[in-house]
């Protein structure tokens, strides 16, 4: 029988315009993106130029820190351009679709065989970076062994795709295969995080040699932080991996069909959509095709993934490689005269400061504002509300910030990501950027380590 872990501790944010549960269809973009931005401490390494041609499958980058980690090509076609920012950063390589050409791989039973070879395959393929680590939230080192890997098919973020929808429209050879390839990489357990509110995909539940665990509870409860911390917490020294359940169809994939094809079911959300609803695209595809015609006009902020820790994209910018969800809202841009006088009818509050609290099944259609400036960093007791771990999140914090590595390993820097504070930065009075801290003190961290 599967264990249920109930959380009290966090928010749900009740943003206007979550996806129906609907498949639209299938998106097929004249352009992709694949960003090294999207991989923290990544040290990129190009493999390309423009005017280049590709297939499904071939390099575009590499790691420099470990060379054998490449980052592939999800369609087939000709390297547009390279774009780069301050002192000459990559930020993304941009490919129009052409043809239908893929890169063989092979195709192979999981089953038969051995942990290296999964791994050279995997890593050749370009599908190791959807395999990702604890501690410090970054593609999983091909040399380490873990002690478990983590399955998640749950989010909890605002307006965060329901994957219980999504599990019911991927391939189910393909999700089998990958969890049979994923088994080989870990002498551990191997954990399948469900969403507690709702019934278990009978697939799923019939898999041998894996342990599920449904979560319920209020946002962060669909973080991987905070199933880790309570399923297998990390010590010095220790690796935990996971991956996303779109991504463990992707695997199953590579190895029944020998191709790299990164398909994922993405929800387009957000109070400015006009039908939000699902589509099935590549990774990397561009927003422009489903957003088109089905977004309200005015000054709009496009975001790759969730308004807590998703990232601003353009128009026509391109679907970051962990994201499953699109969302669009209004932007902030104007200054509020005496808004904290107001009664907040139309406002969410976590303090409940205004009268809006008084109607809890309200959704709100939320901009970008930060109704405020930045202050100084006070102890407010707010933080330990809104997160569900056995940890101290603002003496963590100051202890980030002073630089000091004995206090951040023993107050949990091991188990945590920007993630996991984003809902304390979104409830700060201070309006301090936590997330960007917390990041510092993991980088901080790998820099000592390494």
């Amino acid at each position: 029988m599967p264990d249920t872990i109930k959380l009290k501790k966090g928010l749900d944010i009740r943003l206007s315009g979550k996806a129906q549960k609907i498949l639209a269809g299938e998106i097929n973009a004249d352009h992709y993106g694949v960003k090294p931005v999207d991989f923290p401490f990544l040290v990129p390494k190009l493999c390309v130029r423009p005017e280049d041609t590709v297939s499904a499958g071939s390099p575009l980058f590499f790691n420099k820190m470990i060379p054998e980690i490449k980052f592939t090509s999800p369609v087939s076609g000709v390297v547009k351009s390279v774009e780069r920012g301050e002192r000459r950063r990559l930020l993304e390589i941009v490919i129009e679709r052409k043809g239908n050409e893929y890169v063989e791989f092979g195709k192979a039973d999981p089953a038969k065989l051995d942990r290296e070879k999964i791994v050279r395959r995997l890593l050749d393929s370009g599908l190791w970076p959807a395999i990702r680590q604890r501690p410090y939230h970054i593609v999983a080192n091909p040399a380490n062994k873990p002690k478990s890997i983590f399955i998640t098919c749950l989010d909890t973020a605002p307006l965060a795709p329901d994957y219980s929808f999504i599990l019911e429209n991927i391939s189910v050879n393909n999700f089998r295969a990958g969890i049979t390839a994923l088994s080989k990489l870990t002498d551990g357990k191997l954990h399948v995080i469900l969403d507690g509110r709702a019934e278990a995909p009978e697939f799923i539940t019939n898999l041998a040699g894996v342990e599920i665990t449904f979560f319920v509870g209020p946002h962060p409860a669909g973080n991987v932080g905070v199933h880790i911390h309570h399923l297998d917490p990390l010590n010095k020294g220790e690796f935990v991996w996971f991956v996303n359940c779109q991504d463990v169809v992707s695997i199953g994939k590579l190895f029944l069909d020998g191709v790299y094809k990164p398909e994922k079911i993405v929800a387009l959300t957000g109070s400015e959509v006009i039908n939000p609803q699902y589509y099935k695209v590549l990774s990397g595809s561009s927003v422009a095709p489903m957003t088109a015609g089905n977004v309200k006009s005015g000054d709009l902020r496009y975001i790759s993934g969730n308004v807590l820790t998703g990232s601003k994209i353009e128009s026509n910018g391109f679907i970051g490689y962990y994201d499953s969800q699109v969302t669009v809202i209004p932007e902030g841009n104007y200054f509020e005269f005496f808004g904290w006088a107001k009664p907040g009818i139309d406002k969410f509050s976590f303090s409940r400061t205004f009268l809006s609290s008084v109607f809890r099944k309200k959704e709100y259609r939320l901009d970008t504002n930060y109704h405020g400036g930045e202050r100084a960093f006070v102890v407010t007791g707010q933080y330990e509300k809104v997160v569900p771990m056995d940890i101290l999140p603002l003496q963590l914090l100051k202890s980030i910030i002073a630089g000091d590595i004995e206090m951040m390993e023993n107050l949990g820097i091991y188990e945590v990501a920007e993630e996991d504070f984003a809902l304390c930065e979104y409830i700060c009075p201070s309006k301090t950027e936590i997330q960007s801290i917390v990041r510092k003190g993991i980088e901080l961290m790998i820099k000592e380590m390494s």
